[in-house]
């Protein structure tokens, strides 16, 4: 009997036997779940000359997550990548490194690379339509405009993916688009996007640990 029991601990050690022997053998020894990964890809452009400019909100906010978590980003293929774990969730952070226009080769590349489904990818990007600091998040929907999710959706040829809009505001004249998404945010703006940031952050976390419902009823107020 003991040596049975012996044995038993001794197989159980082996991770690719623990789930058998704790079910046939009655071994106590805790078996490792793995864990649920999701791909946090936030939308910008990379060089010195967008940093901090308004279209590179999604950018700011992984910024945020890694420096509050002491993690470093790594370049890598298609972009700059960091890994989170949290309660037993991976999060993979993507800066992609293709400039706006073609975010969705890096979504699309680094989906595929770490076996995340689709339904695990929350993509943080910028927003006109809204009020500076003005949250939306969405489990699918339209591209609303945004060339980074028009070549995300086309690319993966699906919606159904989870988005979080931050408002910029739209304060620019008639022509002035591309130069107001360009341009860099004002002091007092700055200042604001830590905030953001923790919020978007806090429903990212929601939305793995909870509910997208939950994450959006939390995600989706007025600044």
């Amino acid at each position: 009997m003991a040596l049975a029991k012996f044995l038993s601990r001794l197989f159980c050690s082996h991770k690719e036997q623990q789930a058998v022997f704790q079910k046939k053998e009655g071994c106590d020894a805790p078996v490792e779940e793995p864990m649920e990964k999701f791909l946090i890809a936030g939308l910008g452009n990379i060089g010195a000359e967008y940093a901090q400019t308004r279209h590179n909100m999604g950018f700011m906010v992984l910024d945020e997550w890694a420096k509050a978590t002491e993690t470093v980003f790594k370049t890598e293929r298609y972009g700059d990548v960091a890994s989170i774990n949290f309660k037993g969730r991976q999060f993979w952070l993507l800066k992609p490194s293709t400039y706006m226009n073609l975010s969705g080769n890096a979504v699309r590349y680094w989906l595929e690379k770490l076996n995340i489904p689709q339904e695990h990818l929350v993509v943080i990007c910028d927003d006109l339509n809204l009020p500076f600091g003005t949250l939306r998040m969405k489990t699918q929907g339209s591209d609303g405009g945004h060339n980074g999710l028009t070549h995300i959706i086309g690319t993966l040829g699906s919606a159904q993916f989870t988005r979080i809009r931050i408002g910029i505001g739209n304060d620019f004249s008639r022509g002035g688009q591309i130069d107001f998404v360009l341009g860099k945010l004002a002091p007092e703006e700055l200042e604001a996007v830590p905030a953001m940031a923790n919020k978007v952050i806090a429903g990212i976390k929601t939305f793995a640990l909870e509910s997208a419902q939950k994450a959006m009823n939390f995600v989706n107020t007025r600044a």
